[in-house]
């Protein structure tokens, strides 16, 4: 069928009707995202341009990031297109965002690693420079807000514990977590990490604002480090 118009197609092999009757966990990755692309092109059907996709980027992290631009290089694919597989992956990360707020709460060790694998790490995995990010959490350890505190470029970011307070008593927050990306994609601390952790911890505290866990994004789930769980945020 490669070629032909999905309209021309039987029913039974149309991607949006398996994806009725059948559901969407029936359909492989090609005839999702065909029917997010909807349409082909003259000759070229939208799985067709699906498989191309997948093709050039790999797999959905591949296209994800990718920019706009360089996923119109695909013939068929314009600025439409482009922007409906954009908005289908930020609902996919969005989706990561709210099973981060239900996870059970910090009696688990590992949640905040959890936490940020969920919320930020899809954001962060694959940035090509260093960002700092901040979640502020109420007395219920539910968020009240997540902020960038600032972007580096590839050899690091500076990040100041004075700023991170002001943050935290800005939003009557009575815990954070602090968070930054390795664009290497290694996830081992670094001395200047343990040092900044210990500097926010300590200046935290002097607030009465406590510093669950701060999490290094590297390049996947298992090169996120928490340096809680690491013991530098143990006093003493």
């Amino acid at each position: 069928m490669t070629g032909q118009s999905i309209r021309d197609w039987m029913p039974e092999d149309r991607p949006r009707e398996t994806l009725l009757s059948s559901g969407s966990e029936a359909l492989p990755l090609s005839r999702l995202l065909a029917i997010i692309l909807r349409t082909g092109r003259r000759g070229i059907s939208a799985e067709d341009l699906a498989r191309r996709l997948l093709g050039t980027f790999s797999n959905l992290r591949g296209i994800d990031t990718a920019s706009v631009s360089e996923i119109q290089t695909i013939s068929g694919i314009g600025p439409a297109k482009a922007a409906q597989i954009k908005a289908a992956l930020e609902i996919g990360k969005r989706l990561c965002r709210e099973e981060a707020r239900s996870l059970p709460g910090p009696s688990d060790p590992r949640w905040a690693l959890r936490y940020v694998m969920d919320f930020y790490g899809p954001y962060l995995r694959d940035a090509p420079v260093e960002s700092i990010c901040l979640i502020l959490f109420n007395k219920r350890h539910l968020q009240i807000r997540a902020v960038e505190l600032g972007r580096g470029d590839s050899t690091g970011v500076i990040a100041d514990p004075t700023l991170i307070v002001r943050e935290a008593v800005r939003s009557a927050a009575s815990s954070v977590i602090l968070v930054h990306n390795h664009p290497s994609g290694a996830g081992e601390p670094s001395d200047d990490d343990a040092a900044l952790t210990i500097a926010v911890r300590d200046t935290c505290a002097l607030f009465g604002i406590r510093l669950l866990d701060h999490v290094i994004i590297g390049c996947n789930r298992k090169d996120c480090r928490s340096l809680a769980m690491e013991g530098l945020l143990q006093v003493g």
